[in-house]
């Protein structure tokens, strides 16, 4: 595991870099939140870990914070077709869009299963996990069209995504967490899908700046 939070941690260092070289707000974002978002998540729904349980309080708040980053994602790319996406653009943003929902179901069982609160996908309006967007950022975006909408969608779903490394980085810097099973194997599939998509992003990014 330790070989695993050594390797995380650089990726997710060479990717706030070149999110610098691309926007320095979306920087100073991606870096901030981590697992403190979950100041925002309902409180009438303590965490209680039961006595010999596998996971942790960590593993908890991961995936009820990831069930918000996610379903920020989601709105992000369903904006993509109305808002005259180009073909590369809304082909990745469906991607994306299909990839999380089913992760959210997974995300919401297992919550479900250990008897912990498994939110909804409007708990992104009331969490501010690492990367997430802000009103401002969702406006901007909302207001982009065609080419403009392609580069801030990209921008911002970069940031997005560093965020999601980040809360998997925290996660597994965390005593004694990320060591149940499908918390860990869930946790390392967002670190592959999101970082593979990152570079996707970053070049699409860098061919559209060129026009």
């Amino acid at each position: 595991m330790t070989e695993l939070i050594v390797t995380t941690k650089r990726v997710a260092n060479t990717l706030l870099v070149s999110i610098a070289l691309i926007g320095a707000p979306s920087l100073a974002l991606a870096q901030a939140g981590g697992m403190a978002g979950m100041s925002g998540m309902d409180m009438s729904h303590p965490i209680v870990i039961p006595k010999g349980a596998e996971y942790t309080k960590a593993d908890v708040e991961f995936m009820q914070g990831m069930i918000a980053h996610h379903s920020q994602a989601i709105v992000m790319s369903r904006m993509a077709e109305s808002h005259g996406a180009n073909p590369q653009v809304l082909k990745l943003s469906n991607k994306i869009d299909q990839s999380q929902v089913p992760e959210i179901r997974i995300m919401q069982a297992w919550l479900k299963r250990n008897g912990q609160f498994a939110p909804d996908t409007s708990s992104w309006h009331h969490v501010m996990m690492s990367g997430m967007l802000t009103t401002a950022q969702l406006q901007e975006l909302d207001a982009a069209k065609g080419i403009d909408f392609d580069r801030a969608y990209l921008r911002l779903m970069i940031q997005h995504h560093a965020g999601a490394i980040k809360m998997v980085n925290d996660l597994f810097a965390t005593p004694m967490a990320g060591q149940e099973v499908d918390v860990s194997v869930f946790a390392n599939d967002v670190f592959t899908a999101q970082t593979t998509e990152i570079g996707i992003m970053q070049r699409l990014y860098t061919e559209l700046q060129a026009k």
